[in-house]
């Protein structure tokens, strides 16, 4: 059964503590939460893991930097183990990655490295697009030749930024569904190639929830860029997805 989440980037300018975000995400309907990186002092982890368990949330996952998986692998782990998250995502590459084929093959098998490394921990990688990964690359998008490299490598399908990108979002899930764990309902101006508030642009929210539940995806993941110092944001999140439960 598909779950709702939200993701905490969504409020990364409110000044509260992450458990205090924790408590107001706990007030409504949401399901659980994607963190947008999480802390690797113990006493913060802990912390974030008894506010999880206080509320009853879920963790969905949580983003981390390649680089930072690279560097301090045992660090990720632990944070993601005390609080029990089994889901990892990469959320951005440079855009000069995606120029070059042999670019693109370097950051998968990076990618690749990561995820066996995480699988000995029980845990699984995933990718996160924006729009740069719909640039052309030797006729197609090159995120079709990030993922065809990298193919122990879960997608992360942030929907918005596919629309802004000039793709049809759904036809993008449809493509990768039996890569997708966890997607990104996000909205997009398709006129401009900006993202919006989630029912204000051009996707067609009802199509995707019914596409994710037919595929049994694990999360759809709530995400917005406006208004991010305020819990309006989350309240507006949560009467939106409401509509779908």
């Amino acid at each position: 059964m598909t779950r709702f989440g939200f993701q905490l980037y969504s409020l990364h300018a409110v000044e509260d503590a992450l458990p205090a975000v924790l408590d107001h995400v706990g007030e409504t309907t949401f399901d659980g939460v994607e963190f947008a990186g999480l802390p690797t002092d113990p006493e913060e982890s802990e912390a974030v893991a008894t506010a999880l368990e206080t509320n009853g949330l879920a963790a969905a996952g949580t983003h981390a930097g390649l680089d930072d998986l690279e560097e301090d692998l045992d660090a990720v782990v632990s944070a993601c183990r005390t609080v029990d998250c089994s889901a990892v995502v990469v959320p951005w590459l440079d855009p000069s990655v995606f120029e070059e084929r042999a670019s693109v093959e370097a950051a998968a098998a990076r990618l690749t490295d990561a995820a066996e490394r995480l699988d000995d921990h029980g845990l699984s990688l995933h990718y996160h697009n924006h729009d740069q990964e719909f640039v052309d690359l030797d006729g197609r998008p090159a995120v079709e030749t990030l993922l065809e490299a990298a193919p122990d490598v879960g997608f992360e399908l942030d929907l918005g930024w596919a629309g802004a990108a000039g793709h049809d979002p759904l036809a993008v899930f449809e493509q990768y569904a039996d890569r997708i764990d966890i997607a990104h309902l996000k909205d997009y101006d398709a006129e401009t190639g900006d993202p919006v508030e989630v029912g204000r642009g051009d996707l067609d929210v009802e199509a995707v929830v019914e596409a994710v539940r037919t595929h049994d995806v694990d999360w759809l993941v709530y995400e917005v860029e406006q208004r991010p110092d305020t819990y309006e944001t989350l309240d507006y999140a949560d009467e939106f997805v409401q509509r779908y439960r």
